[in-house]
């Protein structure tokens, strides 16, 4: 069961349950007296606060330590609930739990559970954000995920700028050589700018991650991300933030392009139809206006800049690397496993049948669930996002809709992306907001942002 007893009645689309107008305030200095008044700085802050998570070499892990403080502060107040269908991501937590007695060396022990507290973490994440839809509002929400967004773009640029370049944080001087020479713990440590190889044959450019690890990473959060930026956007239109909003927008384009992430491309192809196809059925004209001239702008900038010639030194270099048929061995042999160990999977990825491949279930998140949990925890995952996406399908406000956009998105990069660390936080956001329904009507004033 979700919701308060009402006390004062607001109207609410199908399938929300009725949530009252917020209650009297706190004590000065006292705890909230109800869920919907958690305090929105812990969103704030583990959003707002990438750079300094990045420089000092925690991003990977911040999520955890937040996870916890956001649970002591539900625990502090009343009325805390969690919509119907959450069910299955606590069924999805248990599977994986269990499946550690299948790892077959203690020195996985590690990676197993850094990855589980990463994905309960996010279930607690989730949690805060559905109950305190009466601070954390459409207005804060979207311009703290916007300032991520800025970020992204600020990192994208010095890829770009400096390629070979990379940070050693004070985590990496600060821990003991045997911890750095983990590779965990070294890839957590020293940040890489961008993915390149200056001394590669095909000299194929180079194309940005920082402040994440992998380029697919970086292109996974824009994607994830675009949809929020657009309803800030709306939210400061004809005020000087909006302009600023609006070119960040457009300067983002230019190290998204350079990523020559086809993942990313299909992404946002896939939210740019679903808008439009949207927009269309609701009649709104000036919407499906603007999604074409976007098209448009994307058309322009995909000529404009260097994106046609880089993206065939790149397949080239896929094709030298025959990196599409490894890619395809790699699925074949993900199948394998699952049908080697159908019940609990194998608790981690599994060396491939060629040293030369990556690790069996590190090609996607989907086959990270296979062949880590197994069938049903992937199922248990697939279908707690499917059934938040559902709760908001009618939801026709800027925020509803970018949220079923980000959640359409994340389960189409299922196939091509791993979401820990960075994708799976955006999805229990996008998940929390279309499983509350819209703002409470007492709120959609005064926001602090």
């Amino acid at each position: 069961m979700e919701g308060h007893p009402p006390s004062q009645k607001v109207p609410t689309p199908m399938n929300v349950r009725e949530h009252p107008t917020r209650p009297a305030p706190a004590r000065p200095g006292g705890p909230p007296r109800s869920a919907l008044d958690l305090p929105t700085w812990p969103l704030g802050v583990l959003f707002g606060g990438l750079p300094l998570w990045w420089a000092c070499g925690v991003l990977d892990v911040v999520t955890i330590p937040f996870g916890v403080l956001m649970a002591w502060l539900m625990t502090r107040v009343g009325g805390v609930r969690v919509p119907r269908g959450f069910g299955w991501w606590v069924l999805y937590c248990a599977w994986a739990l269990a499946s550690v007695v299948m790892l077959d060396r203690a020195a996985g022990l590690v990676l197993f559970g850094y990855r589980w507290l990463l994905c309960v973490a996010a279930g607690v994440i989730f949690a805060y954000v559905f109950n305190a839809r009466a601070t954390i509002t459409s207005r804060y929400l979207t311009g703290t995920l916007t300032l991520w967004f800025l970020y992204v773009t600020v990192g994208g640029y010095l890829g770009l700028a400096v390629p070979t370049g990379s940070l050693r944080t004070p985590a990496h001087h600060l821990l003991p050589g045997a911890a750095r020479a983990n590779e965990l713990i070294g890839q957590m440590t020293v940040r890489p700018f961008a993915q390149y190889n200056p001394d590669g044959f095909l000299e194929v450019s180079p194309r940005p991650t920082a402040p994440f690890l992998y380029t697919n990473n970086w292109g996974s959060v824009y994607s994830l991300l675009a949809p929020f930026v657009v309803v800030y956007l709306l939210h400061t239109w004809r005020t000087r933030r909006g302009l600023a909003v609006a070119a960040l927008l457009l300067a983002s384009t230019i190290p998204a392009f350079l990523t020559l992430n086809r993942g990313m491309f299909i992404s946002l192809g896939i939210a740019v139809a679903y808008l439009a196809v949207r927009a269309a059925l609701a009649r709104k004209g000036a919407i499906v206006v603007a999604v074409a001239l976007s098209v448009a702008l994307g058309v322009v900038l995909f000529n404009v800049l260097p994106v046609s010639e880089r993206m065939g030194l790149r397949l080239n270099e896929e094709a030298e690397g025959t990196s599409n048929t490894a890619r395809l061995s790699l699925y074949e042999q993900s199948l394998s496993a699952v049908a080697a160990s159908p019940l609990l999977g194998h608790a981690a990825p599994i060396p491939s049948a060629n040293p030369e491949e990556p690790s069996v279930g590190t090609q996607g998140q989907l086959w990270m669930l296979l062949v880590s949990h197994g069938p049903v925890a992937a199922l248990a995952w697939v279908a707690f996002f499917l059934a938040m996406r559902a709760r908001g399908r009618r939801r026709g406000d800027p925020l509803g809709v970018a949220a079923c956009t980000t959640l359409l998105v994340g389960t189409v990069q299922l196939l091509f992306y791993g979401m820990l660390p960075y994708g799976l936080p955006l999805l229990m956001v996008a998940a929390a907001v279309a499983a509350r329904g819209p703002e409470l009507p007492a709120h959609s004033e005064g926001d602090p942002r």
